[in-house]
């Protein structure tokens, strides 16, 4: 059975946007029910454990890009491995995340939520560098293309998108030619233009019990 991912959010507190446009009307469960599920709205919420308030934060973040536990766990593992380094170990989980094939359909504005962007790469209707690629868990690098397969163009959703996208504003690391529906990675994300809806550190601690 599926997750409600309404409830997701409501578990966590915070908008994940995991329902696309629903997320952003007035029929949004956060905005009806802004409260954990299975509690009334007035009832008083016991204060969370130290692990609790780490495992909340590390919900949000996998919630929000749309991965197991088994795929978030392996990416935080691997910056933990480099925390040593100079490098800000927030930031260098950011750019793993963020360079997902799948993430980079979304902040493009092709899928109006996490889901859909994955299940747009795995019907195989993007090509990367002119090559087909379905593999949402891609990771890009900076001077890839991405284009929509031109069978693909021809289906209703991109049709559709066309138009949506023209409102649609892009990250400064991410160029796009909103008529052709193609881009080119130009850079890397930040910390500060993504704006995660956690603590990134209290992540780490999580994993590193």
């Amino acid at each position: 059975m599926k997750k409600d991912k309404c409830k997701i959010c409501r578990r966590t507190g915070v908008k994940l946007f995991l329902k696309g446009e629903k997320c952003f009307s007035v029929k949004c469960s956060m905005i009806k029910k802004p409260y954990p599920p299975g509690q009334k709205g007035k009832r008083r919420v016991s204060p969370l454990s130290e692990y609790g308030k780490e495992l909340k934060e590390k919900q949000k973040i996998r919630n929000w890009y749309n991965l197991s536990e088994t795929q978030f766990k392996k990416y935080v593992r691997e910056i933990l491995k480099k925390r040593k380094t100079t490098e800000n170990p927030a930031q260098l989980l950011i750019e793993k995340l963020e360079k997902r094939f799948d993430n980079v359909i979304f902040r493009l504005g092709f899928a109006s939520s996490h889901p859909q962007a994955r299940q747009l790469v795995s019907h195989g209707h993007f090509l990367i560098n002119n090559k087909p690629v379905n593999v949402p868990s891609h990771q890009m690098k900076i001077g890839d293309k991405i284009s929509v397969r031109p069978n693909s163009l021809k289906k209703t959703v991109f049709q559709n998108i066309i138009q949506v996208i023209k409102k649609h504003e892009v990250p400064s690391w991410l160029k796009i030619n909103k008529e052709k529906l193609e881009c080119e990675i130009i850079g890397k994300s930040t910390l500060e233009e993504v704006a995660p809806p956690a603590e990134i550190s209290a992540i780490f601690e999580f994993y590193s019990r």
